[in-house]
């Protein structure tokens, strides 16, 4: 029963993922006549040059892609890129039918509107294991042959696609409010995974370690490893709680090693990625 949980919650969020994606792009970006990064920038360009709408060549230059990868990196090539490149185009299609004029006015709102849209649809997508293909596709090709980094040639595509907007509209001013919204869709991307992966790692030092020992792991439910230390000018032997909990935990925890020691010292970092039971789930 909790792996079906687990599908429909993974494929719920992907696909809010996927249609927010799909509305930054149709609601505010291509009826402000604003380019963004990515093959839905290529389409974006093409639409604004010839009328075909983005969907279409979305998916003609990923099936592509999705050709040569799975020809270079395998057949194991994820089959979830390939299904939200297909939901992603549909969207995008039918999206586009029924949104034909701009509901925003003022075209740095709308880059800006958009960008954030698509970055957290982005991020949620991430946030599941789940990859919308396109320049992510062309990155992995190229760091197989070529020791770069993925997001560098990520950038370098979306700069490229975005500079090629000039010679559609001649206008400095469409480049610039695409630029824009290319640094808020990373911008959203990084603060939406950033709040939802991270935890906090807090090591605790204390005489009675014990009684705080108990205390996290029966009232606050969580997991610690107790670790053999020697006190730097003392030179007495000491015990310390080391416990991963999310960041919203942290003040359940302080208040329950405060009503036990209020002289513990303790020390707090922020971590990000944590998987394994009660946290993340690694997903291929």
């Amino acid at each position: 029963m909790n792996k079906y949980v687990d599908f429909i919650k993974t494929w719920s969020i992907t696909l809010l993922g996927l249609v927010l994606f799909a509305l930054g792009w149709t609601l505010f970006l291509i009826p402000a006549e604003i380019n963004g990064g990515g093959i839905s920038g290529v389409g974006a360009l093409v639409f604004f040059a010839s009328g075909i709408p983005v969907g279409y060549t979305y998916f003609a230059i990923n099936a592509v892609l999705v050709i040569v990868a799975i020809k270079k990196l395998g057949k194991g090539f994820g089959i979830k890129t390939i299904v939200n490149m297909v939901v992603i185009s549909v969207l995008l299609t039918v999206m586009q039918e029924f949104i034909t004029k701009p509901i925003i006015d003022d075209k740095f709102l709308s880059a800006v509107l958009g960008g954030i849209s698509g970055g957290v649809g982005l991020g949620m997508v991430f946030s599941q294991g789940g990859s919308t293909g396109g320049t992510d596709i062309i990155a992995m090709l190229v760091t197989k042959y070529r020791r770069i980094s993925p997001g560098r040639i990520i950038m370098y595509c979306d700069v490229l696609i975005i500079a090629s907007s000039w010679f559609v509209f001649h206008s400095l001013e469409i480049l610039v409010y695409g630029y824009v919204s290319m640094w808020v869709v990373s911008y959203s991307l990084d603060a939406f995974l950033n709040g939802a992966n991270q935890s906090a790692q807090i090591f605790i030092y204390s005489r009675k370690w014990e009684e705080i020992k108990d205390k996290i792991l029966h009232e606050n439910k969580r997991g610690l490893t107790i670790l053999n230390g020697q006190g730097g000018y003392t030179g007495e032997p000491v015990k310390i709680i080391v416990t991963v909990v999310r960041r919203r935990e942290t003040s359940a925890i302080f208040k329950s090693i405060m009503k036990i020691d209020n002289e513990a010292f303790i020390s707090m970092g922020n971590v990000m990625g944590v998987f394994g039971k009660g946290f993340d789930e690694l997903k291929a």
